[in-house]
C-alpha cells in the first residue's frame, strides 16, 4: 500500500525553527513574552492559515483571533494569549504562550493555568507554547494545582519536529480542519478520562455549598429572619461576591481584595462596607442599600444588618481564589454561568419548626423531573429571527425604541442572547459608518487598535431595549446579575478604579411577578389571604411597563416557556390552574400544559409589528388540549416560521420533544416550515433538506400536520382522498389500561395453573377464565404475534383510591363463571392499593367495558413502533394493553359490518411503505426512530375503497387478500422454523410478498413513477 504524501510544512516554519535554533540561549534567558508572540508564534499561526492580524477587517464577535492584554500578578498571567474561532460565536481553543526561560514541559503552573481556562471556557482542546515547545492539552477534567504538567497532556511536540510534523499539526488547528470538525473529533478519540467534570455541574455544587452553608448560619445567627429574608439574604450575598470576583478578574476591582479581607476578623463587617462602596460605584440594584432620587429598585435594608461568622464567608471566598479554585472566572461564558444558576433557582430553601433552614426542591422543579437548560445555538437562533429582524435596517436611534421581552426569564438566558445580538449589531453599525466619527461621539471607544463600545452606551441598549419577569424573586435577582456582568464584559480597558455609577438600575427592566395572572385574580374579595397574595404574585403589565404599552406593547417576546402539566399545578396551585381555564381560551380543553397559555399571553402583550419567538413541546400540534391555543394562531395567521426537531433531543437528559414558534402578531399570508432531521448539522448550518413554505390559509384549529419539500404534493393528495380508516372502521379502541379501571391480570399463569402468593398452593383454572395477553410492541409485530403468557382477569372496583376486589356478591352477578370457579377452589385475594403491586408477577389493568370488545375478530397495532406493525387476530381473541404493563400497549380496529373490504385487504393496506410514509409525516415521533400508532394518528390513513361490481378491483382486491393470507403463514412458519437454513429462505419469502404488497398499494392508489420514488426514498 503507498503511503500517504505529506504535504511538506511552509517556508516560514522552517526559517522560524532556524531564527530560534540560532538565538536560542539568549531567548531563553529573555523576559519578554511579548517579542516572542510577535516573532514567532504569530507568523507560526499565521502559517497554518488564522488571520492574525485581523487582515480580513472582521468586527469584534467575527476576528478569527483575539489577543488577550496580558497582566501579571504574582506571576501569574490573568489572560490567555489568544483565543481562535473558525466561525463566528464561541471560540474554539485557547492558546497560553510563556517565555522560553519557562520550561512549559515540566511547569506545573503554567499547566495548571491553560486547564483552568480551558475548563472554565468549556474549551475542551487548548495550547500551551513557548515555541519550544507545543503542548496540547485536554482540559475536560477539573484541574487541581497539585495536578503534575503532564496530567491532561496529549500531545508534545519540539520546535525541531514542527517542519516533520506539520501535517499533524494543521489536521488539528488549521481553520479549514476545525470547521471540518478536527478537534470535536480528537476530543472523542481522546474522551474516557477519569475524573472528568463540567464547570458547570462542579460550579453549581459548589454554589449549592455555599448556599446551605449560608443559609444555616444566618438562619442560626438572626433568629428573627422569615423565610422571604433568608431566601434573599442568601441569594443577595452569593451574587455580590461572585460579582465582585469576576471584576477582580476583568481588572475592574483590585486584584485579591475579596482574598484579603477574609483573612481578616470580622469578615462580614469588611464585606459590609465592601458592598457599599460598590453602591457609590455601580449604581446598581445588586448594591443598594439606600433611596436615592431616580431609583427605581427598593432598597436592601435587610442584609447589612445580618449576623454572619468568619468561618463560613472564609469558606466561601477562599474557594474563589487561586490555588484552591479550578474556575477562571473570566473564561466562564455567561451562558455557562446561567446554565449554573438556572438549575440553582431549582431549589429554595425553607425554615422548620425549630428556625434551621433546610434546602429542598420547588414542586414545580420536582413534579417537571428537574430544570433543563436551553442550549445557546437555540437562544441564539430564536434571537436572530426575532430580534434580528426587528433591527434590519434601522439606525441606533431607532432601535433605541424596541422593548424586548421574557416573561419567564428565569436566570435571564434569552434576555443575554437578545443584549449580546444588541451590542454586536451597534458595535457593526457604528465601525461601518464611519467608526471615528462615533469614537468623537462617545459611543465608540478605541482600546488598542480595537474599537468597542462605550460603557455609557452599552448601558443605554440594556435601559432601552431589554425586560423580563418571573414569579421567582431569586431568578429576577440572577437576571440582573448576569445582565450587568454581561454590560462589562470586555470593558477593563475604558475604567479606571475611582469611577463612580458605571452600572445601571434594572428595577425598572427586570420585575418580579406573576405574568399569567393579574389583580383580577382577587376580584370579589374583600381581605384577600397575605400568604396567597404571595404566592400568586399578581402582575399589572400596562402598570409596571408604561413606555412599552404607550408603543402598543412590547417589540419581541422571546424565551422558553415552563412546561407544567395541569394535573401537577393543581397540586399546589388549584386556584391558577381555575384562573387560567376562566380567562384564556388556551386552558378551555383538557389537561393542557402552562406553555400554551404562556403563548396566548404572549401574543397579547406584543404590539402590532411585534415578533414572538419560543422554544415548547411540539405535542400541542396534535394533542386534543391544543386544539384552542391552534385556533388562536390559525385564525389571526400569526404564524411566520416554524422549526420542528421531530424526535431530536434538544434538552440534554429530557425526553421533551420540541419546536421553535416563531409569531407575528400582524397576519402572514404564508411561513416557513423546517423538519430537523440532523440537529448537529442544523446547529452549524442552519439548513435541513426538509423546508419550504406553507400558505397560512390551509391552517386551522384542527391537528397540525405539515408536510413540506419533495413529498409534500404527495402528502396533500393522499390527504384529499374522501376514505379515511375512521370511516370504515366500527370501533378503534384501547387495550386495558394501566390501574384505570375495574381488572386485575394475574400474570403468573402457566399450564393451566396459578401460584396463589396468598395460600401458597397451586390451582388449576378452568380453559374459559384464561386469556391470551399482547403488550404492545412486546407481542404485536407486523403480520405475527409473537411468545404470550396466558394470564387470569379478575375484576374489582375503584374505592376512596384504592383498587378494592369485587364482594362475592358483586362477582357472582357480574361475573358468575368466574364467581364458581374462585368459590370451588376457595382462591384467596388480598386487597391490594392501586398501582402499588410490588411483586414482579402481579399487574393491575383495566377498563372492564372493553373485555367484551377484546373477544371478537380485530387487527392488532401496538401504539408505539418504528415501523407499521399491524396484525389480524381473527381466531384467538386476544386480550391485549392499553398502556403500561413494561411493553407498551395497543388498540383493535374492527370493520364496519356493512363493508365488503375484508380485513386481510385493509390489513395489507396498513402495513405498506405507502400508509406508513403518509403517517410518519404527521405522527408524534420518539428518540430510537420511533412513532405513534394512536387512534388519532391510524384514522386518519386514507383507505383505498373497492367498487365490488367493478371486476378489475374485485380482482385487486382479492389479489391483496392472497398475498396478505400468505404474508400470515409465512410470518407464522418463521416462528415455528429451526434452522438457520430454513429462516432465511422464510425471510426472502417475506421479503418479495412485502414488496408484491407495496407494488399493489401504488397500483390502487394509482401513484406515478416519481411518486414512487419518493416514498421508497423514506
Amino acid at each position: 500500500m503507498a503511503s500517504q504524501v505529506k504535504t511538506a510544512a511552509p517556508d516560514i516554519i522552517h526559517k522560524l525553527v532556524e531564527t530560534f535554533e540560532q538565538n536560542l540561549d539568549a531567548y531563553r534567558s529573555s523576559k519578554n513574552e511579548t517579542e516572542l508572540r510577535r516573532e514567532f508564534l504569530d507568523k507560526f499561526f499565521a502559517a497554518l492559515g488564522w488571520d492574525v492580524a485581523n487582515e480580513k477587517g472582521y468586527d469584534e464577535a467575527h476576528k478569527e483571533v483575539v489577543h488577550e492584554f496580558s497582566v501579571e500578578v504574582s506571576g501569574q498571567q490573568k489572560k490567555a494569549d489568544y483565543a481562535f474561532r473558525a466561525g463566528a460565536g464561541r471560540f474554539d481553543f485557547l492558546v497560553e504562550a510563556k517565555k522560553p526561560s519557562v520550561k512549559i514541559e515540566s511547569s506545573q503552573d503554567a499547566a495548571f493555568q491553560i486547564r483552568r481556562y480551558g475548563w472554565s471556557a468549556k474549551l475542551p482542546i487548548n495550547i500551551l507554547t513557548d515555541f519550544e515547545h507545543f503542548a496540547v492539552y485536554d482540559c475536560r477534567a477539573k484541574p487541581s494545582y497539585n495536578d503534575k504538567a503532564s496530567t491532561g497532556r496529549i500531545l508534545l511536540i519540539h520546535y525541531k519536529e514542527y517542519a516533520e510534523r506539520w501535517d499533524e499539526i494543521a489536521a488539528l488547528f488549521s481553520p479549514e480542519a476545525i470547521r471540518r470538525g478536527s478537534l470535536a473529533r480528537y476530543a472523542e478519540e481522546t474522551k474516557g478520562k477519569k475524573g472528568t467534570a463540567d464547570v458547570d455541574d462542579a460550579f453549581l455544587q459548589e454554589i449549592e455549598r455555599w448556599r446551605e452553608l449560608l443559609a444555616k448560619n444566618i438562619a442560626l445567627r438572626n433568629p428573627e429572619i422569615d423565610v422571604a429574608g433568608l431566601n434573599y439574604a442568601v441569594q443577595m450575598t452569593i451574587d455580590r461576591i461572585v460579582f465582585l470576583r469576576i471584576c477582580e478578574e476583568r481588572g475592574i476591582e483590585p486584584e485579591n481584595q475579596l482574598h484579603d479581607l477574609a483573612e481578616r476578623d470580622g469578615v462580614y463587617e469588611e464585606l459590609r462596607a465592601l458592598f457599599q462602596r460598590a453602591d457609590t460605584r455601580y449604581n446598581s440594584g445588586l448594591f443598594h442599600f439606600k433611596s436615592e432620587k431616580g431609583e427605581s429598585s427598593r432598597p436592601d435594608d435587610l442584609t447589612l444588618t445580618l449576623k454572619m461568622d468568619d468561618r463560613v464567608l472564609r469558606d466561601v471566598i477562599s474557594n474563589l481564589y487561586y490555588p484552591k479554585s479550578p474556575y477562571a472566572f473570566l473564561y466562564i461564558p455567561a451562558d455557562i454561568l446561567g446554565q449554573v444558576y438556572e438549575r440553582f433557582l431549582g431549589k429554595v430553601i425553607r425554615l422548620t419548626a425549630g428556625h434551621s433552614a433546610k434546602v429542598e426542591e420547588k414542586p414545580e422543579v420536582r413534579k417537571a423531573g428537574g430544570v433543563y437548560y436551553t442550549p445557546t445555538y437555540i437562544v441564539e437562533y430564536i434571537v436572530k429571527h426575532t430580534v434580528g429582524k426587528l433591527v434590519e435596517n434601522k439606525s441606533p436611534k431607532e432601535a433605541a425604541a424596541l422593548k424586548i421581552l421574557d416573561p419567564a426569564c428565569g436566570s435571564g438566558t434569552f434576555l443575554l442572547g437578545a443584549y449580546q445580538y444588541l451590542l454586536d449589531w451597534h458595535l457593526n453599525w457604528y465601525v461601518n459608518d464611519d467608526a471615528e466619527k462615533w469614537v468623537r461621539n462617545k459611543a465608540l471607544v478605541k482600546v488598542g487598535g480595537d474599537y468597542r463600545l462605550a460603557m455609557a452606551k452599552r448601558k443605554e441598549i440594556l435601559l432601552n431595549n431589554i425586560f423580563g419577569v418571573d414569579i421567582d424573586a431569586q431568578a429576577v435577582e440572577v437576571t440582573k446579575l448576569s445582565l450587568l456582568l454581561k454590560a462589562l464584559e470586555g470593558v477593563s480597558g475604558q475604567m479606571e478604579l475611582g469611577m463612580e455609577r458605571v452600572l445601571p438600575d434594572l428595577g425598572n427592566n427586570v420585575k418580579c411577578g406573576n405574568s399569567l395572572i393579574g389583580w383580577d385574580y382577587f376580584e370579589g374579595r374583600l381581605m384577600p389571604d397575605e400568604e396567597e397574595i404571595r404566592r400568586v404574585n399578581p402582575f399589572d403589565w400596562e402598570r409596571e411597563f408604561p413606555q412599552a404599552f404607550a408603543q402598543g406593547g412590547f417589540d419581541a417576546v422571546i424565551g422558553n416557556p415552563p412546561y407544567i402539566r395541569i394535573q401537577a399545578m393543581q397540586e399546589w396551585a388549584s386556584g391558577q390552574a381555575e384562573y387560567f381555564k376562566q380567562k384564556y381560551k388556551a386552558a378551555s380543553k383538557g389537561n393542557y400544559d402552562i406553555y400554551v397559555v404562556f403563548i396566548e399571553k404572549a401574543l397579547s402583550l406584543l404590539n402590532e409589528a411585534g415578533r414572538l419567538g419560543f422554544i415548547l413541546p411540539h405535542k400541542f400540534f396534535n394533542a386534543q388540549y391544543g386544539e384552542p391555543v391552534r385556533g388562536l394562531i390559525s385564525q389571526g395567521k400569526h404564524i411566520s416560521k416554524i422549526v420542528h426537531f421531530g424526535d431530536q433531543q434538544v434538552f440534554a437528559g429530557a425526553t421533551t420533544y420540541t419546536c421553535l414558534l416563531f409569531l407575528n402578531r400582524q397576519s402572514q399570508n404564508e411561513f416557513e416550515f423546517t423538519r430537523v432531521s440532523d440537529l448537529e448539522s442544523w446547529q452549524t448550518v442552519e439548513t435541513s433538506e426538509i423546508s419550504g413554505t406553507i400558505n397560512t390559509v390551509s391552517v386551522s384549529s384542527a391537528e397540525w400536520n405539515f408536510t413540506v419539500g419533495k413529498g409534500a404534493a404527495l402528502f396533500e393528495k393522499l390527504s384529499q382522498m374522501p376514505v379515511k380508516l375512521g370511516d370504515v372502521t366500527d370501533r378503534i379502541f384501547q387495550g386495558l389500561v394501566t390501574g384505570a379501571d375495574p381488572v386485575f391480570i394475574l400474570k403468573n399463569v402457566e399450564g393451566g395453573k396459578y401460584y396463589s402468593e396468598a395460600t401458597k398452593k397451586e390451582y388449576a383454572i378452568e380453559k374459559n377464565l384464561m386469556h391470551l395477553l399482547c403488550k404492545g410492541s412486546v407481542n404485536i409485530r407486523r403480520y405475527s404475534i409473537s411468545q404470550l403468557e396466558k394470564s387470569i382477569l379478575f375484576p374489582y372496583k375503584l374505592v376512596d383510591g384504592k383498587a378494592i376486589l369485587l364482594s362475592p356478591k358483586e362477582l357472582e352477578a357480574r361475573f358468575p363463571v368466574a364467581w364458581q370457579y374462585l368459590k370451588e377452589n376457595k382462591v384467596l385475594l388480598e386487597s391490594r392499593e392501586r398501582g402499588k403491586w410490588k411483586h414482579d408477577k402481579w399487574y393491575a389493568f383495566g377498563r372492564s367495558q372493553n373485555l367484551s370488545e377484546m373477544e371478537q375478530k380485530k387487527i392488532l397495532t401496538p401504539s408505539i413502533a418504528n415501523r407499521a406493525s399491524f396484525t389480524l387476530d381473527s381466531m384467538d381473541y386476544y386480550y391485549f394493553v392499553g398502556s403500561g404493563g413494561g411493553g407498551g400497549g395497543g388498540y383493535g380496529i374492527t370493520l364496519k359490518t356493512e363493508t365488503q373490504m375484508t380485513y386481510e385487504y385493509l390489513l395489507g393496506l396498513l402495513n405498506s411503505k405507502l400508509l406508513d410514509v403518509y403517517l410518519k409525516a404527521y405522527s408524534s415521533s420518539f428518540s430510537g426512530g420511533y412513532f405513534a400508532y394512536n387512534r388519532q394518528y391510524i384514522e386518519q390513513l386514507p383507505i383505498r375503497p373497492i367498487d365490488f361490481t367493478n371486476p378489475a378491483e374485485k380482482a385487486q382486491h382479492d389479489k391483496m387478500v392472497s398475498l396478505v393470507e400468505r404474508m400470515l403463514s409465512l410470518h407464522k412458519a418463521l416462528a415455528a422454523a429451526q434452522s438457520p437454513a430454513e429462516k432465511e429462505r422464510l425471510e426472502r419469502q417475506i421479503e418479495v410478498t412485502d414488496r408484491a404488497i407495496d407494488a399493489l398499494v401504488y397500483e390502487l392508489y394509482g401513484l406515478t413513477e416519481e411518486e414512487i420514488r419518493i416514498v421508497e426514498g423514506g
